[in-house]
């Protein structure tokens, strides 16, 4: 018998920023590295022989908390990857929500049914993660195994070990972040002894705690937002108003406000139209993102000139998701780094992007007084693990 303790991985960019990453390779997130901290916590004095991950930065990571402090190397498996999301890859849910609500429908409560370009089918993706669980299990016979993967695999599994088929997988609720299953193996066939474990996680890192769109079937989350280029010849006035609004958010007052800086996003607009974005909840309008392309404030750096939401929508999480756009559209460019400056009074403004991994590098002049300069590394680093199997 293979003790086998079946791990999603921690917090990733895809979960954080809402954008749809099965085999888009992302960091994992500020909240995600406590998160894996607290899995190392919970399998103190647990026993585990060998650790397996897919072979993605973000199940890596997650895995090295239970295989470093053993003196283990982690096993990649390209088995254990994510389902292959085929068109709808790196796309944000909420373009999903808008674009293919059948097929969203059917990829959370029938996925059976669901069928897009470049997808994986879900009796594929089952078949291929029993396999290789199947696999690792005959390779390690009384012993206890790790094994990372990611939570629409582990879905489709526990599907599988429970006898539920695909038309009623929504009885198989999506597991937390870090969140643990314990299976055992013996003579090809799988039992669980307990699934979707988030015990360890504390609420303020426990996003399934707070978050309800996992439990409805359409898999639709009303806090999703896109992203449309912006429409100069319509929209001018808002992105006027907003932008003046955030400024005296921002200084206290309209000082040093000028309508140049319509002009310069009407420009970078028409120069690059994904450079200058409206994001929207639904069909409202909720922020804009203007990015900044020919500015090379640092080598690989790409620059953020304004992002803000306007004010009914602030303080209720949204903020970052602007964030991954400005991540998206400089990442795809090549960029490892993003930068952008922050009025030294600011401390809200500040606050808030110190919680998403941005770091203060300087102080810069601005039109009123000094800015603070900061930096957020986007790279992602090149993991060699032991052997990866295809």
């Amino acid at each position: 018998m293979t003790d086998i303790y079946l791990i999603r991985h921690a917090e990733a960019e895809g979960n954080l920023y809402r954008r749809i990453q099965g085999r888009y390779d992302s960091l994992v997130t500020e909240t995600g590295k406590k998160q894996i901290k607290c899995l190392e916590k919970r399998f103190e004095g647990v026993r585990v022989d060998a650790v397996y991950s897919s072979d993605y930065i973000r199940t890596r990571m997650t895995a090295a908390a239970v295989a470093e402090p053993r003196g283990l190397e982690i096993t990649e498996h390209a088995g254990l990857r994510e389902v292959a999301m085929g068109e709808w890859e790196d796309r944000t849910w909420s373009e999903i929500e808008e674009e293919y609500p059948e097929q969203l429908y059917y990829y959370n409560a029938s996925p059976d049914k669901w069928d897009i370009p470049g997808g994986e089918r879900f009796a594929d993706l089952q078949a291929r993660i029993l396999g290789t669980l199947l696999e690792i299990a005959a390779q390690n016979e009384n012993k206890a195994v790790a094994v990372v993967s990611h939570g629409g695999a582990i879905r489709a599994l526990l599907a599988y070990v429970y006898g539920i088929p695909a038309q009623r997988v929504s009885e198989i609720q999506y597991c937390d972040n870090t969140a643990v299953s314990l299976l055992r193996a013996e003579g090809g066939r799988l039992e669980a002894e307990y699934i979707n474990d988030n015990s360890h996680l504390p609420d303020e890192l426990s996003p399934f705690k707070r978050e309800t769109w996992w439990k409805q079937k359409s898999g639709m989350d009303g806090r999703n937002i896109r992203f449309l280029p912006l429409d100069p010849g319509k929209r001018s006035s808002d992105y006027l108003k907003a932008y003046r609004e955030a400024w005296i958010s921002a200084h206290g007052s309209d000082e040093g406000f000028s309508k140049v800086y319509l002009q310069t996003a009407v420009n970078r607009a028409r120069m690059d139209p994904h450079s200058v974005v409206e994001a929207y909840v639904g069909r409202k309008s909720c922020g804009f993102v203007e990015l900044a392309p020919e500015a090379k404030p640092l080598p690989y750096t790409g620059h953020i000139a304004f992002l803000a939401l306007k004010p009914e929508y602030r303080r209720k999480g949204l903020g970052v998701q602007l964030i991954g756009y400005a991540v998206k559209y400089y990442r795809d460019k090549g960029c490892s780094a993003l930068s952008l400056r922050v009025a030294q009074e600011n401390e809200r403004a500040r606050q808030f992007y110190e919680k998403y991994g941005f770091e203060q590098i300087g102080l810069d002049s601005g039109a009123t007084g000094k800015l603070i300069v900061m930096r957020k590394e986007i790279g992602l680093p090149h993991y060699a693990g032991k052997e990866t199997k295809r």
